[in-house]
């Protein structure tokens, strides 16, 4: 594999050496492996800073092992800081990086890749291109921000999402909201909580394709550098062995992937990613058997903001090791991983659990993982909701529903406190042609918490939620209101059913009534969509499988 471009004396290799060369390679640079180096820095999210100094230590790495690095930058952008009318760009840049890795390594003949990514739809857009690719790979994540202190508590990202509800509620004053603005988010790393950027990151770990302790290490903490330098010299060793990412991301692998999700709290999100992963590298997966799948595990952890707990106070109870050792008797131990061992063998001296962060499998937070996959007349194709983030007392509901057409309805509506308890809030036409780019309703969710509305008011829509987002919430509603799902024909005031355990949403309208009102066409809402989300638009798929559109 290391010998994959042509001889120096070769015709066609000229013009490849000649520019490498204008570039500051030398000849004896050239006869090396050549490994892409997938930046992801940028100055404008928080989770991505830590790569501006990383970079040099993998490509320390990489030449110490024999390797000669050759880097290049992608599109890293945050949720967070594209709330409202920029998260129509989010999810459709998942795809957009991965083409542009794909695209990249293909037309320069790389034979390797390292990838830095650590936040939302970077890591899936990475993993999509390493199918793709099927070079050895290795990833590396930039680490957790650290938790800010407020007296006792320690408070991270989701915390101010929340505490947004809560200044439009008048339980904490303007002054005290600017404070916490100011300082819970305190430092450069993912959000020290379980939303998508970690459940992400310890998928990674979990199949083998990063570090143990990767994700969940502080990015101010030294063993990040460290680690750095391992994943550059071990990308020129697979590469060497000629050790693909084929060889590590099978069916078995996923599989170990969604258990250590759905045991841990991760993200509604993961769902939508890894059904696209499968659907690029063949391997069959829907929503049921991924439902299965997360089912089959005990709950043995919640982070914040599911529990007081961080994302640093998880490193230190034993990170994805500890979590996935406690875990082994449903894995499959024969798994490879990047560093030459078995995940048996990786997973040996791992910590035990410590019965407050890590519970065993034997005495756990809840006998079944933290997925619900649902299904009924208002779902036909499917609906996934975060089980472990909903009070026992919303596991089943039904509620008069409350209509609205866009997030920014639903917005408006919370600001203006007008939210009667028992309501079901149906958010449509948010799906990923309707949209378009299936917007992650993140700040109402956290609202309808701050406003300690979670206890009696539900949130259904053809969008998608923050892994961050606790409450009575069902996303991913399938098919979404622009494909004229049933989603599309409930009126204010139909009592809408939801039943998490027993695995159903149903609308409780007669089923003549809902044949009468889906024979008559309904007005879609003014949805513009240029550029690439009118191309996106066209294209994508249903959430029910990944959402693809390249």
């Amino acid at each position: 594999m290391e010998k994959s471009r042509g001889r120096p004396e070769e015709i066609t290799e000229a013009y490849y050496r000649g520019l490498m060369h204008s570039a500051g390679y030398r000849s004896k640079d050239l006869d090396k492996p050549i490994v892409a180096v997938v930046n992801s820095w940028t100055d404008v999210n928080p989770g991505h800073l830590p790569f501006k100094y990383l970079v040099d230590r993998v490509k320390e790495g990489i030449w110490a092992e024999g390797g000669t690095p050759g880097e290049f930058n992608v599109p890293a952008p945050c949720d967070g800081i594209a709330q409202g009318p920029g998260m129509h760009y989010i999810l459709p840049q998942r795809d957009l990086i991965a083409g542009s890795i794909e695209a990249m390594v293909k037309s320069h003949g790389f034979q390797g890749m390292v990838m830095l990514a650590s936040c939302d739809k970077i890591i899936p857009g990475m993993i999509l291109a390493a199918i793709r690719c099927d070079l050895p790979t290795i990833f590396l994540t930039s680490g957790a921000m650290l938790p800010y202190h407020l007296g006792k508590e320690m408070m991270v990202t989701s915390d101010l999402k929340e505490a947004i509800g809560k200044r439009h509620s008048g339980e904490i004053e303007e002054a005290t909201f600017l404070e916490w603005q100011e300082n819970f988010c305190s430092s450069p790393g993912t959000c020290s909580m379980m939303g998508t950027a970690n459940t992400m990151g310890g998928f990674l770990e979990a199949i083998g394709v990063a570090p143990f302790g990767s994700t969940t290490v502080l990015a101010s903490e030294s063993a990040k550098m460290r680690q750095a330098r391992d994943v550059g010299e071990q990308v020129v060793n697979l590469i060497k062995k000629g050790m693909r990412f084929s060889k590590f991301f099978t069916p078995p692998s996923l599989k170990n992937g969604i258990k250590l999700i759905s045991a841990t709290g991760g993200s509604t999100n993961a769902i939508l990613h890894i059904l696209a992963f499968a659907k690029i590298a063949g391997i069959p997966l829907d929503l049921g058997e991924f439902g299965k799948i997360a089912e089959a595990v005990p709950l043995i952890a919640k982070f914040k903001p599911g529990s007081p707990y961080n994302l640093s106070d998880y490193h230190q109870a034993g990170g994805v090791a500890a979590a996935m050792g406690i875990l082994r008797k449903y894995l499959d131990l024969s798994v490879p991983t990047i560093f030459g061992e078995s995940l048996e063998a990786s997973l040996k001296g791992s910590h035990g659990p410590d019965g407050k962060i890590l519970h065993s499998a034997e005495s756990p937070l809840e006998e079944n993982g933290c997925f619900a996959i649902l299904r009924g007349n208002l779902a036909p194709k499917g609906a996934v909701a975060k089980k472990s983030g909903i009070e026992a007392s919303m596991r089943r509901h039904t509620g008069p529903a409350v209509v609205f057409d866009s997030e920014e309805e639903v917005r408006d509506f919370l600001l203006g406190r007008r939210i009667e308890p028992g309501s079901v809030l149906v958010v449509r036409y948010e799906g990923p042609k309707g949209g378009p780019g299936m917007r992650e309703l993140s700040i109402p969710a956290a609202m309808l918490v701050g406003m300690g509305l979670h206890q009696s008011v539900a949130m259904v829509t053809d969008g998608r939620f923050s892994g961050a987002t606790r409450g009575p919430c069902v996303g991913h509603v399938c098919p979404e209101a622009w494909e004229e799902g049933p989603i599309s024909i409930v009126d204010n005031g139909d009592l809408i059913e939801i039943d998490i355990l027993g695995g159903r949403i149903d609308l409780k309208v007669p089923e003549d009534e809902m044949e009468r009102r889906k024979s008559k066409k309904r007005k879609k809402p003014d949805h513009q969509a240029h550029g690439v989300l009118r191309a996106y638009r066209e294209r994508v798929g249903g959430a029910e499988e990944g959402a693809l559109w390249l």
